[in-house]
């Protein structure tokens, strides 16, 4: 009976420090996010299941085509997963298929080859974002309720980036911000 006793506080000795040790990590620097939708096909499908780095964000700038999973700021109990196209203090001007970035004075149009192989209608509009302000758009842009729709992107509603996909097994991937042509 002692030895039964022993193996079972032994094993409660390894669960409570796994809990330790993966609650904190789970739920202050790795989350799960599941990609419901087609806002983001084709590079992400309905069901993939990502791990979202919620910690390096805060302490360096996010990137022009980084992917980031942030609260809805029009209801923030709904999650939603789309690509920075717009940084802080710049002018996005949306002109058909073209997206054309401004800032200093400085006009260049986004290459999105790397990660959308067609460019759709996109409208027309022009928007100013302020400091800590992202203009997003999903990758699927005729099935994409994004920053065309609801605005600009407050940084402090962002929850993390994209930074690896788990599932499905046949599609696993890391992913960066991609680089863009001038």
């Amino acid at each position: 009976m002692k030895n039964f006793l022993s193996f079972i506080f032994e094993i409660c000795k390894i669960v409570l420090l796994a809990l330790i040790v993966v609650i904190p990590i789970r739920y202050f620097i790795f989350q799960p996010f599941i990609v419901r939708g087609a806002s983001m096909e084709p590079n992400f499908k309905n069901g993939d299941y990502l791990i979202v780095d919620e910690i390096s964000y805060k302490f360096k700038e996010l990137k022009r085509g980084e992917v980031v999973i942030f609260k809805y700021p029009k209801n923030p109990s709904y999650r939603f997963i789309k690509r920075i196209i717009g940084l802080p203090n710049e002018t996005i001007k949306i002109e058909g298929t073209k997206i054309i970035i401004s800032k200093n004075g400085k006009e260049e149009v986004l290459n999105e080859t790397d990660y959308l192989s067609l460019q759709s209608y996109l409208g027309k509009m022009e928007i100013n974002l302020k400091g800590n302000e992202y203009f997003v758009l999903g990758d699927n842009r005729d099935a994409s309720f994004d920053s065309r729709e609801w605005g600009i992107l407050p940084r402090e509603y962002i929850v993390g980036k994209a930074i690896f996909r788990a599932w499905p097994f046949n599609a696993l991937a890391t992913f960066f911000a991609p680089e863009y042509a001038k």
